[in-house]
């Protein structure tokens, strides 16, 4: 990664080796990358911040979304081409009605992104099934054959259009089997959905009740802890070991729980997982900026008609894509992390699953501007997060 920009001195770059922060009142330290962050990219970086705090312009190896709804219809081609340009490859959210659950249903999905991809733009769509309770484990092996790159977990009932998902665990040992020997990462939606436990305690009690009986019984499983949002994902990740990872999004890192509520009720800050307390933030932003290779970008972007946002009912889910980097950019650089956006952007998530680094870069400047507050979404309108209000940086390549 390339800093330039003018201010102060700097502090001298860590010493090798896992960063510490603070979690949970101790400090936790979180392990350190694997050798793949390491290179000329990270010296560069090393150097620019020995001498410059503030850098105005960010070159990164071209990043990946490792966490992507983009819908289908004219919906998708409205919202394909905002991640094409800015990312070389995201991984693709199978919760479509009907759900995206075998091997061809994937390929046809794919076939119908990429037609949606502007024309010089190289993008690859990464494709994902959804586990269901009866997936046969045969279904494993036809999708490894076919390059789909994960599958999907959600509890039935947990988030948008999961009403298929599953309702026991112990109904999908056989097709997680099958997923260990072949290689295939799972991909969790890390909540439990029963009715008993308060909305704001699901990430927590999942962890306890569903994945460290998961990690226990299937050690060789890859898992992806998706879209963590409390002080205690971050810790459960950091201690879990090199088969688990997870990603963060933008609009956790820089919010809380109170920004859904502030100054009457914000619909487009409303998503689930849903935001959480001050010090969970904190915690978040700990672990994407603390070097560890266990955290890498995850946008969940989620557009969904405005009017279905501002509704009685509204549905949840932000729309970060068509600005992801930009928001990305100012968390990082809040917490005096610049320097480490491109490993958590561009070289962890490859690294975990086992992909080459993108070809090319991207480039941020630091220029206020101003995102347009509604988009075009087939026949309806998207509004996206932070649309209408100033942004400190700007992908300019």
């Amino acid at each position: 990664m390339k800093v330039r920009g003018q201010g102060p001195d700097g502090p001298v770059a860590d010493a090798a080796g896992p960063a510490a922060v603070v979690i949970a009142g101790t400090a936790q330290r979180f392990p350190a990358s694997s050798g793949a962050a390491a290179g000329p990219s990270r010296v560069q970086a090393t150097i620019q911040r020995m001498s410059s705090a503030a850098p105005d312009i960010l070159t990164l190896s071209r990043p990946d979304d490792w966490h992507l709804h983009v819908r289908d219809g004219a919906a998708l081609a409205a919202v394909v081409p905002h991640t094409a340009r800015q990312f070389g490859r995201a991984i693709i959210m199978p919760n479509l009605k009907p759900p995206v659950t075998t091997a061809a249903q994937a390929l046809a999905y794919r076939e119908r992104i990429l037609a949606a991809v502007p024309a010089g733009l190289a993008f690859e769509p990464l494709m994902t099934l959804y586990l269901t309770d009866n997936m046969p484990p045969e279904e494993i092996g036809r999708a490894k054959a076919a390059g789909v790159a994960a599958v999907k977990l959600y509890p039935a009932g947990a988030t948008t259009n999961s009403d298929a998902g599953v309702t026991d665990l112990r109904k999908t040992q056989a097709t997680l089997d099958a997923m260990q020997r072949e290689g295939l990462p799972l991909l969790v939606h890390g909540e439990v959905t029963d009715a008993e436990i308060d909305l704001f305690d699901r990430e927590a009690v999942f962890i306890d009740r569903q994945l460290i009986p998961l990690r226990r019984d299937f050690p060789a499983l890859k898992i992806v802890f998706e879209h963590i949002t409390t002080r205690e994902a971050a810790q459960y990740v950091a201690e879990a070991g090199p088969h688990t990872a997870a990603t963060i999004t933008a609009h956790h890192l820089l919010y809380n729980r109170n920004a859904i509520f502030t100054g009457g009720i914000r619909p487009h800050y409303y998503c689930l997982p849903v935001l959480k307390r001050e010090l969970h933030r904190e915690a978040l932003v700990a672990a994407a900026t603390s070097g560890s290779d266990r955290y890498f970008l995850g946008t969940d972007s989620a557009p969904h008609p405005a009017h279905l946002k501002e509704h009685a009912s509204g549905c949840a889910g932000c729309y970060t894509a068509f600005s992801a980097l930009e928001l990305y950019a100012e968390a990082f650089d809040a917490a005096g992390a610049l320097d480490r956006l491109e490993g958590f952007a561009s070289v962890h998530g490859p690294a975990f699953y086992g992909l080459p680094r993108n070809a090319g870069t991207v480039t941020l400047r630091r220029q206020a501007w101003t995102p347009p507050e509604t988009l075009p979404f087939g026949e309806a309108t998207l509004k996206p997060l932070r649309g209408g209000e100033s942004l400190a940086w700007r992908q300019v390549e």
